[in-house]
């Protein structure tokens, strides 16, 4: 359990502390373990709490039921993160700073993440915004709904959400789209990372701890099968580091195949460019092995201690970068040499997938790996089916040992890698390397090793993926192929309505309705041509719109007072083409705009799902107001230093019972003055403030910690603006803090609809933004319950 440092970060450690860890001692079960719940002493600040329940333990115990919901509500508003506590360690040794550019080039669900935002933020000041940009990529779309949904309750502008492969990430190079005379050299010309955290899709065998269902679909084959998918993710990710930065490398899985294989062959193909760090002097407390610098590769019931051993029937699927020297043998490719079968690996093969039970999966899906259409065919006649696995040799053949002899050792200083075991620490199983990058890498290498890896079949790596369950697993798709196909389909789509236009005109005189009918086909048929045209080569996903309604800025700025010193300008965004019904108004940071320009200027090549902070809403109402846009709980703690109109400070009762009754009229507050001071507010959005106790007015919108919620004025009441969670979560932190007391009858009443209001506002969502879930959808989400993939 992750502890986000917010504006409640004090008060939950201070519960976690004092009540919890003491009245939750009784029910430790773990022989091993004396503390119900204890602070993780490796991670920094004491932000990391470990539990020892689990989730069942957490649903059934009646002894533990305030303490789960204590932890689902604060994970659903955001004060706390729920994950494995190994899952934690990669983003710490990235070492990020304030001014870092950061990718996650497989961030579902969302976790590490949540855990990059919280760096970069934790060292800026309210209303200010760090300089850092992270940009969090999923080659799922349903995950990727999962991490908007998970990094919302961070609130950045700061984040950038994409859906791509994360081995063919676009490079965004505006050197390669346009002429140094068209180039702005003040602008941002390409898009380079100063950290990437490589957290690449595993067989997840490191996870059988919390999930030992694993054991019963795990097979030796899964990391085989996946060690060119993970050395193409982290070579992409090593193109896109700047000189100077840090790559994490790290899987949940225990195989040195996916673990130190796949570094030792980034180390070959980048060469001097690229250095293994050693970081044991980092974060000391936290219990680590060495790496391994010698190991055997597995494949189909034998074992392998350097590639000439293998088969050459199935050299082309245990490729020499497996092993640890990464050397191959003469006949690894296609060439016409003669080669020895070992027909006891064949046989041993069979009667292994046919013993193993699961082992006929692994038998299967190697086997579909190795599959390329074609017979291999030895020189004295030997046949191989490396779709059936059958052998036919003559009696002339030497038989080789089912299990070979000869090991290698690896030149690399693989020890420096980090292996985290689960016995060392009660945690799961994690491998984690830390690469420094150098100097530019060899272009030549880098292609080379590509070309190489392209020989293995991408649609049996996609199949393999499917049939994973680890917290990685996602369908791969070929993102090459998917654009020619979706520009295709586009010009297809636009022919096809073309004729349907000149269709429906043609039989326009036939019938008035038809004709009424038709007109509208049309119309709409114009919107989507227009709204494809905006939304360039991705297809099903919105574009970019930077908001340049200036009339509109206009009166946002005029009815809440918003000074001069905070920006608007360039740094709003939509995801409406249409921006007479926009319904949502984004702000994007300094370097979230830089990088949108430079995604315009060369064309779109990302394809962005989510970005930026929700700021502004549309908002109507039946009485009426000066401004059609309200200010979004959101974005409420970044504006909030520069309004100076729509404004009221509520003492800790009267903002405890807007919380609690949700609407109040006006001559009902307890403080008679706020409650003219509310009347005198223009009708429409406005911000109440809690004061505490004598703090000046002035510099309680400057204060950090400072607590505020958006609110409606209508003619008669003060109604609030707030979630019921949000509401519900405030209000029990607000009583704790101010020791007041919630009467039994009230505690339900935020959850209820509000009643009495004389304001009939319209809170429609805008059905054509797709960059974060629908409200209704996102609240059904528990995260808590929901099968956790980190």
């Amino acid at each position: 359990m992750h502890c986000v440092r917010c504006q409640f970060f004090q008060d939950i450690c201070s519960q976690l502390e004092n009540d919890f860890r003491k009245s939750l001692e009784t029910e430790v079960t773990d022989d091993h373990e004396e503390d119900a719940i204890r602070p993780l002493p490796w991670y920094p600040g004491n932000l990391a709490w470990h539990l020892n329940f689990s989730r069942m333990q957490l649903r059934r115990n009646q002894a533990l039921e305030s303490f789960h919901e204590f932890l689902k509500r604060e994970n659903e508003v955001g004060n706390i993160t729920r994950q494995e506590a190994v899952s934690m360690v990669p983003p710490l040794f990235l070492n990020v700073q304030p001014d870092h550019h950061i990718l996650d080039m497989c961030a579902a669900p969302g976790s590490k993440t949540f855990q990059l935002l919280e760096m970069i933020h934790q060292s800026t000041k309210p209303g200010l915004l760090p300089n850092a940009l992270v940009v969090a990529n999923d080659v799922d779309v349903q995950r990727c709904n999962l991490l908007i949904h998970q990094t919302k309750r961070m609130c950045t502008a700061n984040l950038i959400v994409t859906n791509h492969e994360a081995q063919n990430f676009p490079g965004c190079n505006l050197a390669k789209f346009c002429s140094k005379m068209c180039m702005d050299e003040a602008k941002v010309q390409r898009l380079e990372f100063d950290r990437v955290l490589c957290d690449v899709p595993c067989s997840g065998d490191g996870t059988v701890r919390k999930a030992p269902d694993m054991w019963r679909k795990w097979n030796a084959g899964m990391g085989n099968g996946l060690h060119h998918l993970q050395v193409e993710i982290a070579m992409r990710g090593m193109s896109l580091l700047k000189v100077g930065g840090r790559m994490v490398y790290s899987t949940c899985s225990m195989n040195p195949v996916e673990n130190e294989g796949v570094v030792a062959e980034i180390l070959r193909r980048c060469g001097d460019s690229v250095e293994l760090l050693d970081v044991s002097n980092e974060l000391p407390e936290l219990a680590r092995r060495p790496g391994l610098s010698t190991w055997k590769v597995r494949d189909r019931g034998s074992w392998f201690g350097v590639h000439e051993d293998v088969p050459r029937y199935r050299k082309h699927v245990i490729s020499a970068s497996m092993f640890p020297s990464g050397k191959g043998s003469k006949d690894s490719g296609t060439g016409s040499s003669s080669v020895e079968v070992n027909t006891d690996v064949a046989d041993a093969d069979m009667k292994d997938s046919t013993d193993m039970g699961e082992g006929e999966q692994e038998t299967t899906v190697t086997i579909d790996d190795s599959n390329n259409g074609d017979n291999l065919k030895t020189e004295e006649g030997t046949k191989v089916d490396c779709e059936s696995g059958e052998v036919t040799t003559s009696s002339s053949y030497k038989k080789l040992n089912s299990t070979s002899i000869r090991t290698e050792h690896s030149d690399y200083p693989l020890h420096r890698c980090m292996r985290i075991v689960p016995h060392d620490q009660n945690s799961g199983a994690f491998f984690i390397a830390v690469l420094h990058k150098l100097s530019p890498l060899n272009e030549n290498q880098v292609v080379d090793g590509v070309r190489i890896d392209q020989n293995i079949s991408k649609d049996k790596t996609e199949k393999l993926e499917k049939d994973l369950v680890s917290h990685k697993a996602s369908s791969e798709e070929n993102t090459v192929h998917q654009q020619v196909i979706d520009n295709a389909n586009v010009l297809d789509g636009e022919q096809n309505r073309d004729r349907d236009n000149k269709s429906s005109e043609d039989k326009s005189s036939e019938d008035s309705k038809v004709n009424v009918n038709e007109a509208a086909k049309g119309q709409a048929g114009t919107r989507d041509r227009r709204r494809q045209q905006n939304q360039g080569r991705w297809r099903g996903v919105d574009p970019v719109i930077f908001f340049k309604d200036e009339v509109t800025v206009k009166s946002i700025v005029s009815f809440y007072g918003i000074t001069d010193s905070f920006p608007l300008e360039g740094h709003l965004v939509t995801r409406n083409p249409d921006t007479s019904h926009v319904k949502r108004i984004y702000y994007v940071s300094k370097s979230v705009q830089d990088v949108l320009e430079l995604n315009i200027k060369i064309g779109e090549r990302l394809k962005i799902t989510s970005l930026g902070l929700k700021i502004f809403e549309r908002q109507s109402s039946k009485e009426g107001s000066p401004c059609t846009f309200r200010l979004s709980s959101e974005g409420l703690p970044l504006l909030l230093p520069y309004i100076t109109k729509q404004i009221l400070y509520a003492s800790a009762i009267d903002f405890q019972h807007l919380l609690q009754y949700r609407t109040i009229k006006f001559p009902d507050f307890v403080d008679a003055k706020f409650g003219e001071e509310a009347s005198a507010l223009l009708p429409g959005c406005c911000v109440v403030v809690l004061r505490e106790g004598h703090q000046d007015i002035g510099s309680i919108a400057t204060d950090p910690s400072a607590i505020a919620i958006v609110c409606w004025k209508g003619k008669t009441n003060l109604c609030v603006m707030v979630s019921p969670l949000d509401g519900k979560e405030l209000l029990e932190r607000i009583s704790l803090r101010h020791g007041l007391k919630i009467p039994k009858g009230d505690k339900e009443k935020p959850s209820q609809e509000i009643a009495g209001s004389d304001e009939l506002l319209d809170c429609a969502t805008e059905v054509d933004d797709q960059e974060s879930l629908p409200e209704s959808k996102a609240s059904d989400i528990e995260i808590s319950d929901a099968k956790e993939a980190e």
